[in-house]
Protein backbone atom coordinates (compact mmCIF):
# COMPACT_ATOMS: atom_id res chain seq x y z
CA UNK A 1 0.00 0.00 0.00
CA UNK A 2 1.35 3.39 -1.07
CA UNK A 3 0.00 5.46 1.80
CA UNK A 4 0.83 8.87 0.31
CA UNK A 5 -0.94 8.06 -2.96
CA UNK A 6 -3.88 6.64 -1.03
CA UNK A 7 -4.29 9.88 0.90
CA UNK A 8 -3.97 12.06 -2.21
CA UNK A 9 -6.74 10.06 -3.88
CA UNK A 10 -8.98 10.13 -0.81
CA UNK A 11 -8.70 13.90 -0.36
CA UNK A 12 -9.35 14.39 -4.10
CA UNK A 13 -6.23 16.33 -4.98
CA UNK A 14 -6.69 18.08 -8.33
CA UNK A 15 -4.32 20.54 -9.97
CA UNK A 16 -4.59 23.52 -12.25
CA UNK A 17 -1.86 25.60 -13.89
CA UNK A 18 -2.93 29.24 -13.95
CA UNK A 19 0.07 31.30 -15.00
CA UNK A 20 3.06 30.86 -17.29
CA UNK A 21 5.35 33.77 -16.39
CA UNK A 22 8.43 35.06 -18.19
CA UNK A 23 10.21 37.68 -16.09
CA UNK A 24 13.41 39.68 -16.24
CA UNK A 25 14.79 41.54 -13.22
CA UNK A 26 13.86 43.74 -11.61
CA UNK A 27 10.47 42.07 -11.05
CA UNK A 28 8.06 41.20 -8.29
CA UNK A 29 4.92 39.08 -8.50
CA UNK A 30 2.66 38.88 -5.44
CA UNK A 31 -0.04 36.23 -5.06
CA UNK A 32 -3.08 36.73 -2.80
CA UNK A 33 -4.14 34.28 -0.07
CA UNK A 34 -5.96 31.36 -1.63
CA UNK A 35 -9.04 31.81 0.56
CA UNK A 36 -9.59 35.18 -1.16
CA UNK A 37 -9.66 33.69 -4.66
CA UNK A 38 -10.80 30.10 -4.05
CA UNK A 39 -14.37 30.61 -5.23
CA UNK A 40 -13.14 32.27 -8.43
CA UNK A 41 -10.52 29.71 -9.43
CA UNK A 42 -11.71 26.40 -7.99
CA UNK A 43 -15.45 26.57 -7.41
CA UNK A 44 -16.46 24.51 -4.38
CA UNK A 45 -12.98 23.31 -3.37
CA UNK A 46 -12.56 23.07 0.40
CA UNK A 47 -8.91 24.11 0.33
CA UNK A 48 -6.40 25.48 -2.16
CA UNK A 49 -2.66 24.86 -2.04
CA UNK A 50 -0.61 27.38 -4.03
CA UNK A 51 2.49 26.26 -5.92
CA UNK A 52 5.22 27.68 -8.15
CA UNK A 53 7.63 25.69 -10.31
CA UNK A 54 10.77 27.36 -11.64
CA UNK A 55 11.74 25.97 -15.05
CA UNK A 56 14.62 28.35 -15.81
CA UNK A 57 16.64 31.07 -14.09
CA UNK A 58 16.36 31.85 -10.38
CA UNK A 59 14.29 34.08 -8.12
CA UNK A 60 13.47 34.69 -4.47
CA UNK A 61 10.35 33.39 -2.75
CA UNK A 62 8.77 34.21 0.58
CA UNK A 63 5.46 34.34 2.42
CA UNK A 64 4.18 37.89 2.83
CA UNK A 65 3.35 37.80 6.53
CA UNK A 66 5.94 35.33 7.79
CA UNK A 67 9.13 36.38 9.65
CA UNK A 68 11.32 33.84 7.83
CA UNK A 69 13.73 35.34 5.28
CA UNK A 70 13.24 34.91 1.55
CA UNK A 71 14.67 31.74 0.01
CA UNK A 72 16.49 31.48 -3.30
CA UNK A 73 14.64 29.30 -5.78
CA UNK A 74 16.48 27.71 -8.71
CA UNK A 75 15.40 25.94 -11.89
CA UNK A 76 14.06 22.47 -11.15
CA UNK A 77 12.58 23.46 -7.79
CA UNK A 78 9.03 23.79 -6.58
CA UNK A 79 7.63 25.79 -3.70
CA UNK A 80 4.34 24.77 -2.12
CA UNK A 81 2.30 27.00 0.19
CA UNK A 82 0.23 24.34 1.91
CA UNK A 83 -1.94 26.75 3.89
CA UNK A 84 -2.36 29.07 0.92
CA UNK A 85 -0.96 32.27 2.41
CA UNK A 86 -0.05 35.32 0.33
CA UNK A 87 3.40 34.98 -1.18
CA UNK A 88 5.94 36.78 -3.32
CA UNK A 89 8.29 35.85 -6.14
CA UNK A 90 10.90 38.51 -6.88
CA UNK A 91 14.27 39.15 -8.44
CA UNK A 92 15.66 40.42 -5.10
CA UNK A 93 14.71 39.51 -1.52
CA UNK A 94 12.46 41.91 0.36
CA UNK A 95 10.62 43.34 -2.63
CA UNK A 96 6.87 43.95 -2.31
CA UNK A 97 4.10 44.30 -4.86
CA UNK A 98 0.33 44.28 -5.08
CA UNK A 99 -1.72 41.24 -6.03
CA UNK A 100 -3.94 41.87 -9.06
CA UNK A 101 -7.18 40.08 -8.13
CA UNK A 102 -8.64 40.67 -11.60
CA UNK A 103 -6.31 37.98 -12.97
CA UNK A 104 -7.92 35.23 -10.90
CA UNK A 105 -10.93 33.73 -12.64
CA UNK A 106 -11.89 30.67 -14.66
CA UNK A 107 -11.86 31.76 -18.31
CA UNK A 108 -14.83 30.87 -20.50
CA UNK A 109 -13.63 31.70 -24.00
CA UNK A 110 -9.93 30.89 -23.53
CA UNK A 111 -7.88 28.14 -21.96
CA UNK A 112 -5.48 28.21 -19.05
CA UNK A 113 -2.74 29.12 -18.34
CA UNK A 114 -2.60 32.89 -18.64
CA UNK A 115 0.71 33.99 -20.15
CA UNK A 116 2.38 36.92 -18.39
CA UNK A 117 5.51 38.80 -19.41
CA UNK A 118 7.21 40.96 -16.80
CA UNK A 119 9.75 43.01 -18.70
CA UNK A 120 12.62 44.35 -16.64
CA UNK A 121 16.13 44.85 -17.95
CA UNK A 122 16.27 43.49 -21.50
CA UNK A 123 19.83 42.29 -20.86
CA UNK A 124 18.98 40.42 -17.64
CA UNK A 125 18.59 36.65 -17.60
CA UNK A 126 15.07 35.43 -18.03
CA UNK A 127 13.25 33.61 -15.27
CA UNK A 128 10.36 31.31 -16.17
CA UNK A 129 7.79 30.37 -13.55
CA UNK A 130 4.77 28.11 -13.82
CA UNK A 131 2.19 28.87 -11.12
CA UNK A 132 -1.03 27.21 -10.11
CA UNK A 133 -3.20 25.67 -7.44
CA UNK A 134 -4.00 22.25 -6.05
CA UNK A 135 -7.50 21.79 -4.70
CA UNK A 136 -8.21 19.19 -2.02
CA UNK A 137 -10.59 18.29 0.77
CA UNK A 138 -9.72 19.68 4.16
CA UNK A 139 -11.97 17.28 6.06
CA UNK A 140 -13.16 15.13 7.60
CA UNK A 141 -9.49 14.10 7.89
CA UNK A 142 -6.52 15.14 5.78
CA UNK A 143 -3.34 13.90 7.51
CA UNK A 144 -1.08 15.27 4.79
CA UNK A 145 -2.38 18.81 5.03
CA UNK A 146 -2.14 18.73 8.81
CA UNK A 147 1.52 17.65 8.75
CA UNK A 148 3.07 19.87 6.07
CA UNK A 149 4.92 23.07 7.00
CA UNK A 150 3.39 26.30 5.73
CA UNK A 151 6.00 26.45 2.95
CA UNK A 152 7.66 23.45 1.34
CA UNK A 153 10.64 24.31 -0.87
CA UNK A 154 12.05 21.26 -2.60
CA UNK A 155 13.44 20.19 -5.95
CA UNK A 156 11.37 18.04 -8.22
CA UNK A 157 13.40 14.82 -8.17
CA UNK A 158 16.20 14.65 -10.72
CA UNK A 159 14.97 11.28 -11.95
CA UNK A 160 11.72 12.91 -13.10
CA UNK A 161 12.61 16.50 -13.94
CA UNK A 162 13.75 15.85 -17.51
CA UNK A 163 10.63 14.14 -18.80
CA UNK A 164 8.34 16.36 -16.75
CA UNK A 165 9.76 19.57 -18.19
CA UNK A 166 9.57 18.12 -21.69
CA UNK A 167 5.89 17.38 -21.17
CA UNK A 168 5.38 20.76 -19.53
CA UNK A 169 6.94 22.55 -22.49
CA UNK A 170 4.83 20.50 -24.90
CA UNK A 171 1.66 21.29 -22.98
CA UNK A 172 2.47 25.00 -22.83
CA UNK A 173 3.10 25.06 -26.58
CA UNK A 174 -0.25 23.33 -27.03
CA UNK A 175 -1.72 26.00 -24.77
CA UNK A 176 -0.45 28.72 -27.10
CA UNK A 177 -2.17 26.94 -29.97
CA UNK A 178 -5.25 26.09 -27.87
CA UNK A 179 -5.01 22.38 -28.61
CA UNK A 180 -7.69 20.14 -27.15
CA UNK A 181 -6.78 18.54 -23.82
CA UNK A 182 -3.78 20.72 -22.99
CA UNK A 183 -5.39 22.21 -19.88
CA UNK A 184 -6.09 18.74 -18.47
CA UNK A 185 -2.52 17.70 -19.32
CA UNK A 186 -1.10 20.65 -17.40
CA UNK A 187 -3.37 19.88 -14.45
CA UNK A 188 -2.09 16.30 -14.23
CA UNK A 189 1.51 17.49 -14.61
CA UNK A 190 1.07 19.87 -11.70
CA UNK A 191 -0.15 16.96 -9.57
CA UNK A 192 2.85 14.86 -10.60
CA UNK A 193 5.28 17.66 -9.81
CA UNK A 194 3.62 18.17 -6.44
CA UNK A 195 4.03 14.47 -5.65
CA UNK A 196 7.67 14.45 -6.75
CA UNK A 197 8.47 17.54 -4.68
CA UNK A 198 6.73 15.94 -1.68
CA UNK A 199 8.79 12.78 -2.06
CA UNK A 200 11.99 14.81 -2.17
CA UNK A 201 10.83 16.80 0.87
CA UNK A 202 10.13 13.60 2.82
CA UNK A 203 13.48 12.07 1.86
CA UNK A 204 15.30 15.19 3.04
CA UNK A 205 13.63 15.54 6.45
CA UNK A 206 16.07 15.45 9.39
CA UNK A 207 15.99 12.17 11.36
CA UNK A 208 14.52 13.91 14.40
CA UNK A 209 11.47 15.23 12.51
CA UNK A 210 8.17 14.09 13.94
CA UNK A 211 5.14 14.39 11.66
CA UNK A 212 2.82 12.20 9.60
CA UNK A 213 4.99 12.60 6.48
CA UNK A 214 8.12 11.73 8.48
CA UNK A 215 6.30 8.68 9.82
CA UNK A 216 5.89 7.34 6.29
CA UNK A 217 9.60 6.55 6.14
CA UNK A 218 9.90 5.16 9.65
CA UNK A 219 10.02 1.35 9.61
CA UNK A 220 7.43 0.69 12.33
CA UNK A 221 5.16 3.69 11.89
CA UNK A 222 5.23 3.29 8.12
CA UNK A 223 4.35 -0.40 8.44
CA UNK A 224 1.40 0.42 10.70
CA UNK A 225 0.14 3.08 8.30
CA UNK A 226 0.39 0.70 5.35
CA UNK A 227 -1.61 -1.94 7.21
CA UNK A 228 -4.35 0.47 8.25
CA UNK A 229 -4.64 2.02 4.81
CA UNK A 230 -4.47 -1.25 2.93
CA UNK A 231 -6.86 -3.15 5.22
CA UNK A 232 -8.87 -0.34 6.77
CA UNK A 233 -12.10 -2.34 7.22
CA UNK A 234 -10.53 -5.10 9.31
CA UNK A 235 -11.34 -5.21 13.05
CA UNK A 236 -7.97 -3.90 14.13
CA UNK A 237 -6.94 -3.61 17.74
CA UNK A 238 -3.69 -2.17 18.97
CA UNK A 239 -2.56 -5.68 19.90
CA UNK A 240 -3.28 -7.10 16.42
CA UNK A 241 -1.61 -4.16 14.71
CA UNK A 242 1.48 -4.38 16.90
CA UNK A 243 1.74 -8.11 16.28
CA UNK A 244 1.73 -7.61 12.49
CA UNK A 245 4.23 -4.76 12.69
CA UNK A 246 6.44 -6.90 14.92
CA UNK A 247 6.80 -4.73 18.03
CA UNK A 248 5.09 -4.47 21.41
CA UNK A 249 1.79 -2.64 21.90
CA UNK A 250 3.39 0.00 24.10
CA UNK A 251 6.26 0.62 21.68
CA UNK A 252 3.90 0.97 18.71
CA UNK A 253 1.55 3.29 20.58
CA UNK A 254 4.40 5.49 21.78
CA UNK A 255 6.26 5.62 18.46
CA UNK A 256 3.16 6.11 16.33
CA UNK A 257 1.83 8.89 18.54
CA UNK A 258 5.20 10.67 18.59
CA UNK A 259 5.14 10.88 14.79
CA UNK A 260 1.47 11.19 13.88
CA UNK A 261 0.22 13.08 16.92
CA UNK A 262 -2.60 10.65 17.76
CA UNK A 263 -2.65 6.97 18.80
CA UNK A 264 -3.01 4.33 16.08
CA UNK A 265 -6.67 3.49 16.78
CA UNK A 266 -7.63 7.18 16.76
CA UNK A 267 -5.89 7.60 13.42
CA UNK A 268 -7.68 4.56 12.00
CA UNK A 269 -11.07 5.85 13.16
CA UNK A 270 -10.48 9.23 11.51
CA UNK A 271 -9.22 7.65 8.31
CA UNK A 272 -12.30 5.43 8.08
CA UNK A 273 -14.48 8.53 8.38
CA UNK A 274 -12.57 10.22 5.56
CA UNK A 275 -13.19 7.21 3.33
CA UNK A 276 -16.83 7.03 4.37
CA UNK A 277 -17.31 10.71 3.55
CA UNK A 278 -16.08 10.11 0.01
CA UNK A 279 -18.39 7.10 -0.37
CA UNK A 280 -21.36 9.14 0.83
CA UNK A 281 -20.45 11.95 -1.51
CA UNK A 282 -20.50 9.52 -4.42
CA UNK A 283 -24.19 9.03 -3.73
CA UNK A 284 -24.39 5.35 -4.67
CA UNK A 285 -24.27 3.93 -1.14
CA UNK A 286 -26.63 4.34 1.80
CA UNK A 287 -25.31 5.43 5.18
CA UNK A 288 -25.44 1.86 6.46
CA UNK A 289 -23.60 0.56 3.39
CA UNK A 290 -20.88 3.21 3.73
CA UNK A 291 -20.50 2.38 7.42
CA UNK A 292 -20.12 -1.33 6.71
CA UNK A 293 -17.67 -0.73 3.87
CA UNK A 294 -15.21 1.10 6.13
CA UNK A 295 -15.47 -1.44 8.95
CA UNK A 296 -18.30 -0.34 11.24
CA UNK A 297 -20.51 -3.16 12.56
CA UNK A 298 -23.12 -0.72 13.84
CA UNK A 299 -24.72 2.12 11.88
CA UNK A 300 -25.50 3.95 15.11
CA UNK A 301 -21.83 3.82 16.19
CA UNK A 302 -20.84 5.14 12.77
CA UNK A 303 -23.38 7.96 13.02
CA UNK A 304 -22.05 9.01 16.42
CA UNK A 305 -18.42 8.93 15.28
CA UNK A 306 -19.16 10.81 12.07
CA UNK A 307 -21.12 13.54 13.86
CA UNK A 308 -18.38 13.89 16.48
CA UNK A 309 -15.68 14.32 13.81
CA UNK A 310 -17.59 16.26 11.12
CA UNK A 311 -20.16 18.15 13.17
CA UNK A 312 -23.18 16.74 11.34
CA UNK A 313 -24.87 13.37 10.94
CA UNK A 314 -23.86 11.48 7.77
CA UNK A 315 -27.22 11.94 6.04
CA UNK A 316 -27.34 15.66 6.85
CA UNK A 317 -23.75 16.14 5.73
CA UNK A 318 -24.36 14.39 2.41
CA UNK A 319 -27.38 16.57 1.62
CA UNK A 320 -25.43 19.74 2.34
CA UNK A 321 -22.16 18.71 0.71
CA UNK A 322 -21.82 19.72 -2.97
CA UNK A 323 -21.57 16.99 -5.59
CA UNK A 324 -18.00 16.16 -6.70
Amino acid sequence: MDVLSDVLLAVRLTGAVYFDIDARSPFVAQSPPTDVIAAKVAGDAEHLIAFHVLTSGSCWVEAVDEPEPAELMRAGEMVIFSTGEANILSSEPGMRGQADLSRYYRPVSEALPFVIDINGDAHADKCRIVCGYLACDRGPFNPLLESLPRMVHAPVSGRSWGWMTSLLDAALVASDERDAGQEAMLAKLSELMFLEALRTHIEGLPPETRSWVAGLRDRDVGAALRLMHGRFAEPWTLELLAREVGISRSSLAERFTSYVGVPPMTYLARWRLQLAARLLQGGSLSVSQAAATVGYQSESAFNRAFKRQVGAAPGTWRRKDPAP
